[in-house]
């Protein structure tokens, strides 16, 4: 088969799995969908869209469920989605892969949604390798990575991911830390491991137990990993929490030549800040203009989308918000109003999220 297939894993996805099957069908050849036990109306669900089914006894290792999938297909091109992902646009560059020779590995970009610590719903949007050709494989029993030489090519196409959110989350936490402890009884030197067990418990609020794995993974981490600029997010989070400000700090000045082209890390840096100020009232004469200054140079930098694990807002609207809750508080009023107006502005301006998925286009051809 010279096509491109959706190919799955699925478990008791009933919630999601229609609406990612039904956006990604006008794009696609065929659907696989290997079950690994099932007890909704999952497996109902992926016949009535025309899915061929198959079963897999599950073995706590999702690489080898994800090559069992893979398994199933003869495809030229394979598209890897989760049931709660979705195609929100671009199908058409799948469509274009029919043309194409399998010679290298797409990367896509996931919205994720998650719940702010504020109220509402933020996205952060990550390049993930998802297109592949027939002949890749998976690697890794959790946090599973595609194992190939093939260069790697951004392609235009948008998948939204609302498995970040409170509710789904809650129900996969135990899970996902299970699986991480056996893969680093197996291998306890790697930094990516550390770095995806670290933010497992942050996800959980256990910042002192995440923050001994967090520096061990930067330790570990190449300076070029495509991780490394969520991972030191995260741990700049992480330390603000536990009140280790100097020491959290530290590791800002020593990172921040490597990020001169980031709006989270000045925007994260901002929120150090301000943390650091509120708990030490004596240093707020000296902390308030780094604040004030670390807010404005991500809002400079402005929305950078093909930055990895970057989160939208972060060099606009968010920023414009903290600037004038800032100013606010200081009772400059005047100048709050102004960052209230930019923030509207920024926010009337942005690029549509993947809160809603539009019914899907017709296929070409059909």
């Amino acid at each position: 088969m010279n096509g491109i297939e959706l190919v799955m894993i699925v478990r008791d996805e009933e919630r999601c799995l229609g609406r990612c099957l039904a956006s990604v069908r006008p794009w696609v050849d065929a659907i696989v969908v290997l079950d690994t036990g099932s007890v909704d109306a999952s497996v109902e669900i992926a016949r009535r869209h025309g899915a061929r089914v198959a079963r897999f006894e599950w073995s706590d290792d999702f690489a080898a469920a994800r090559n069992a999938a893979l398994a199933a297909s003869d495809a030229r091109w394979r598209l890897v989605l989760d049931a709660d992902e979705w195609i929100v646009e671009g199908g058409e560059s799948l469509a274009a892969l029919r043309t194409q020779p399998p010679d290298f590995i797409g990367q896509v970009r996931v919205a994720s949604l998650f719940d702010a610590a504020g109220g509402g719903v933020e996205e952060a949007p990550s390049w993930l390798p998802r297109v592949l050709p027939r002949g890749v494989s998976y690697a890794g029993r959790i946090h599973e990575q595609p194992e190939s030489t093939l260069p790697r090519r951004r392609l235009p196409l948008l998948i939204g991911h609302d498995g970040y959110l409170d509710a789904q989350k809650a129900a996969k936490a135990g899970r996902n830390a299970r699986l991480l402890e056996l893969a680093l009884q197996a291998e306890p030197e790697d930094g990516y491991l550390r770095y995806q067990y670290g933010k497992d418990l942050e996800l959980r609020a256990r910042f002192a137990a995440a923050a001994p794995h967090y520096l061990q993974a930067l330790d570990r981490c190449d300076l070029r990993a495509g991780w490394r600029h969520d991972l030191v997010l995260r741990t700049l989070f992480t330390l603000k929490k536990l009140g280790r400000f100097e020491e959290a700090m530290a590791l800002a000045e020593a990172e921040m030549p490597r990020w001169p082209g980031s709006p989270d890390f000045f925007f994260t840096l901002g929120d150090l800040l301000l943390d650091w100020a509120a708990a030490r009232p004596e240093h707020g004469a000296t902390l308030l203009p780094m604040i004030e200054s670390s807010w404005l140079r991500a809002i400079e930098i402005g929305e950078q989308p093909q930055l990895q694990d970057t989160v939208r807002g972060r060099g606009s609207f968010l920023a414009a918000h903290n600037l004038a809750v800032l100013h606010r508080t200081l009772g400059a009023e005047a100048e709050a109003e102004r960052w209230r107006g930019r923030e509207a502005a920024f926010r009337n301006a942005g690029a549509p999220t993947p809160h809603a998925m539009a019914s899907p286009p017709p296929r070409p051809g059909a």
